[in-house]
C-alpha cells in the first residue's frame, strides 16, 4: 500500500509492505506532517514558530514539541561546532533543518507503534526505511544527480536505517555558513548522508554541507555516519564505510 501527497511544500510518500497495511495508518502519517506544518512553517503566519519570531509567544507557554525541536537544534548545534545554527541571516529562528527528518522518524514510530515491521516514509527526498520492501529486499534509495535531475548517480541499500540529502540544486542558496554568513556555499552541490535514523542524517547533513569541502570529512569522523558528496566539478567523495550501501 502506497500513497503519496503534497505536504509542507513537497511531496511526502509513505508505503507499506506489510500484508495488513490499512489506508488509515497512512492518513494519520498525512496528517501529523499537516500537524507539523501548521506549527513549524516559517510560511504560515499563524504557525507557532512564525508567531515565536513576532515575539507573540513568551518562551514559558511553547508547545513541547516547539521546546523538543528547540532543544535537539541546540545539541545539533553543539555536535557540529556551531554549523548548525537556525538562526537565519535576518536573526529569526529556522528548525527546518532538522524538523523534517525529525517529523519523518516520528512519522515512522507512528508506523511501528501500529504494528508495521516493513514500511518507508519519504518527504522530499528523505526517507527512514524500516524492515523489507515487497520484494522482502532491503530498501532501494537512489541519489540524483544533481546536475541531471533525471539521473540517478547511486543508489544504496537499507533497512532500519535514514538517508538525507542537503544540497543547493533545487531551492538554491538556502544553506549557510553561520560563521561567514556574508559568502554562499559554492564548492558542493549535494552531500548525502546514511544513519541509524532520517533524523541523525538530516541534521547533520545540513551541518556538513554548511562546513562545505570539508563537510565529508566531518561525517567520516562521527561514528555511525556514511557519506556521499558531489562537489561543484561533479566529483564525489565517500566516506570509507559508504560503499557497503552501494548495489
Amino acid at each position: 500500500m502506497r500513497d503519496t501527497r503534497i505536504l509542507m511544500g513537497m511531496p511526502i510518500t509513505v508505503e507499506i509492505a506489510d500484508p495488513a497495511g490499512a489506508q488509515e495508518s497512512i492518513n494519520q502519517v498525512f496528517n501529523y506532517f499537516d500537524y507539523v506544518d501548521k506549527k513549524f512553517s516559517t510560511y504560515k503566519d499563524n504557525s507557532e514558530i512564525s508567531r515565536i519570531n513576532r515575539y507573540e509567544i513568551d518562551e514559558a507557554d511553547y508547545t513541547s514539541d516547539m521546546k523538543e525541536v528547540l532543544r535537539l537544534s541546540e545539541d545539533t548545534k553543539n555536535k557540529t561546532s556551531g554549523y548548525f545554527n537556525i538562526k537565519d541571516r535576518n536573526g529569526n529562528l529556522d528548525p527546518s533543518g532538522l524538523v523534517k527528518g525529525w517529523a519523518i522518524h516520528k512519522a515512522a514510530e507512528m508506523l511501528f507503534k501500529a504494528g508495521y515491521k516493513n514500511f518507508y516514509v519519504e518527504a522530499g527526498g528523505d526517507i527512514q526505511a524500516s524492515g523489507k520492501n515487497n520484494s522482502g529486499q532491503d530498501w532501494r534509495v537512489g541519489i540524483r544527480n544533481p546536475f541531471n535531475q533525471e539521473e540517478i548517480v547511486k543508489v544504496v541499500q537499507i533497512s532500519n536505517m535514514g538517508v538525507a540529502t542537503s544540497g543547493n540544486y533545487i531551492r538554491g542558496q538556502h544553506i549557510y555558513n553561520p560563521h561567514n554568513m556574508a559568502n554562499n556555499i559554492t564548492e558542493i552541490t549535494s552531500l548525502t548522508v546514511i544513519g541509524a535514523s532520517v533524523y541523525e542524517a538530516d541534521r547533520f547533513a545540513t551541518a556538513a554541507f554548511a562546513m562545505g569541502q570539508q563537510g565529508i570529512n566531518f561525517i567520516e569522523n562521527t561514528p555511525g555516519l556514511e557519506g556521499y558528496m558531489i562537489n561543484v566539478n561533479g566529483v564525489a567523495t565517500m566516506t570509507g564505510g559508504f560503499k557497503k550501501y552501494v548495489v
